[in-house]
Parts: C-alpha cells; structure tokens; sequence
C-alpha cells in the first residue's frame, strides 16, 4: 500500500447516452434509463480508483460553500474518500454534462465555475505531502503551488492532463518541467503522436509520459529504457460509457508502479482496469479491487 496526496477537480457530472452524436435538432427526447448524475472529476475519481485498490489517500479539491460532502460517499458503496481537505471556497460546485453514443464518441459541456480564480489554503498542504509517497496533480491552477511543495520534499510528481493542447503549453511548463510521469489524451492532437512524445520528452526530461488513443490503446516513453511503445487496449467489458477511463488508466498506472518499479506491468494493468471501468455508466463506477486486477492480469497474460 502506497500513500497519495490527490489534488484536482471535483465536479457534479450528468451524463447521458444518447444513440448518436452530434445530437440531432429534436427539442424533447425520451431517454429511458440514461440519465445518471454523481460527483466526479479528475482528482475525486483518481482518490475513488486508489482506494478500491487499497492505497492510503488525502484528497484536496474545492467545491461550492453549500455544497453537501456526503455527495462524495453514497451510503450505498463499500469504500469512502475522505472529504476532510476538500474545502467549500468556491460560489458553486464546477459541473459538466457528458454526452456518448454507441460508438463511444463523446460531448462533453464543462462549467468550472471560479475555480481557477480561488486558491487553496496551502498552510495545510506541506504536512500532507510529507507523509505521502507520491503526489498526484490535475493541471488546476490552485495546484500549482503544490508542485513546488512536493519537489522540494523529494516526492514523485505525477500529472494527469485535462484536455491538453498545445496553444496551452506555454502555461502549463510549470507541471510539465516538474512531473515525473505524465498522462496525456489525444483528443485535441493534431499532430503525429510519436513525435508529439518525443518533442515533449526533449523540453521536460519526464521518466514516463502516456498518451492516450481512446479505443486504439495508448503510447509510452520510458526514459530507463530509452523506448517508445504502442500497447493496444484490451476487452474486459462491454463499452457503456468511456467518460472517467483516463482517470483510472492513470490511477491505477500510479498504483502499480508503485508496487513493481515495472513500467510495462503497470500500464498493461492500467489498461485492464480502465478496459473494465467503461462498462459502467459513471466516472466515478467500475472500478477493480488489486486481487481482481492480479486475477485479470493471470488471465490475459499468464
């Protein structure tokens, strides 16, 4: 078991299936059972996923002043996440509406409220990091200050990316300079992904940097070994909603790394247990206990 200091987005989301997307110009629609709405967000479902692989996690986020906490732990699942270090400092909960069809394509309309005009209490944060093992950071302005936090404690810095692109780089070099490992999407990619790693790897000096091809699986750099490698996603479940899959490739990714010092292991885990969490509807449902993935994992490649 490893100890992380999670810091990011928590965000009320409302998905919806709908048969195909772009949406067609129908003003009523009736959609039986496809409406689902819970808390979610990068850091809240990268806490979630931990926990049910049983590590140890503090979670720092913000929500609005009146937001309920028990939003976070339904009485009617088997694992909690501590709300102890989300603090209320913003005017209103961030949501988003995530829109999927049967293909697995995706809409997603985001309101982040005014969170990236709030920071967090950091008098609080430094003890937190010291007791952690690994610091895991969304690229949310309030956590920016985090990065100087653990850096000079020594700690592993992983990033996960939120919808990158490269008209943002110039303000993100803050993480992307200080992160040990990062997690990319190609959803906003417009550019040949080898090279898209090998020009990020050249500026920064990550250790390891993913990048996410949604159903086509996903490319690592492993700066040990000098590589750059294609692994395929795999099938554990039938696809019912992808939205939340890079926050549990990520976490799980962490967590296994943690446990084997092995990068191949870990991201093959990684896309186990993504592969099962988009056969739930949620970002925040499907996730596999360790012993499940160690089963899977025997299962699929011995």
């Amino acid at each position: 078991m490893s100890k992380y200091v999670v810091a990011g987005f928590s965000q009320i989301e409302t998905i919806l299936g709908v048969d195909k997307l772009p949406l067609t110009s129908e003003q009523l629609v009736y959609l039986p059972n496809s409406i689902h709405s819970s808390i979610g967000g990068d850091a809240y479902n990268e806490s979630l996923a931990l926990t049910w692989l049983g590590d140890e996690v503090t979670f720092l986020s913000m929500v609005g002043r009146d937001q309920n906490m028990a939003i976070f732990n339904p009485p009617d699942r088997k694992v909690n996440v501590s709300t102890d270090y989300v603090l209320p400092l913003l005017d209103a909960t961030p949501e988003a509406v995530i829109f999927f069809d049967k293909k697995r394509n995706e809409q997603i309309f985001e309101d982040s409220k005014n969170i990236t005009d709030v920071s967090y209490d950091m008098s609080m944060v430094s003890p937190l990091i010291a007791e952690a093992d690994i610091v895991m950071l969304s690229n949310a302005n309030f956590c920016r200050p985090m990065i100087q936090a653990a850096k000079e404690q020594n700690k592993q810095i992983i990033t996960k990316f939120h919808a990158f692109r490269r008209e943002k780089e110039k303000y993100n070099t803050d993480f992307l300079g200080n992160s040990d490992i990062i997690f990319f999407a190609d959803t906003y990619l417009d550019e040949d992904p080898y090279d898209f790693i090998k020009d990020i790897e050249n500026k920064y000096n990550n250790d390891i940097i993913v990048l996410s091809l949604g159903r086509d699986g996903l490319i690592m750099f492993d700066k040990t070994t000098g590589t750059i490698a294609k692994y395929d996603s795999v099938a554990t479940n039938q696809v019912l909603s992808t939205a939340g899959a890079g926050n549990a490739l990520c976490a799980c990714f962490a967590h296994r790394y943690a446990k084997t010092k092995d990068p191949v292991v870990s991201i093959k885990d990684a896309l186990l247990f993504a592969s099962y969490k988009i056969g739930f509807v949620g970002t925040s449902n499907g996730f596999m206990t360790d012993e499940q993935l160690e089963k899977w994992h025997r299962l699929i490649w011995g």
